[in-house]
């Protein structure tokens, strides 16, 4: 029994949009990591939950750069 492609997902063509020139709207969004191949990229909110080099569904939110301090009470 064959099952059908749930999902659409096609591999990245060989040249990066950022080697194309392409800039990234305002919304950068937030930025992660992939599980599997480690690369990072951005997602926006209506951006499927997703790896864009190999599709990988598992991935890690970056840490922030700035200082975080806390006070105690």
């Amino acid at each position: 029994m064959s099952s059908p492609q749930r999902e659409g997902f096609t591999a990245p063509s060989s040249i990066s949009h950022a080697a194309q020139g392409y800039v990234a709207s305002k919304s950068l969004g937030v930025k992660y990591y992939c599980a599997q191949c480690g690369s990072s990229f951005s997602l926006n909110k209506s951006d499927a939950i997703r790896c864009k080099d190999c599709g990988h569904r598992v991935i890690y939110k970056a840490r922030t750069r700035k200082m975080v301090q806390f006070e105690a009470r």
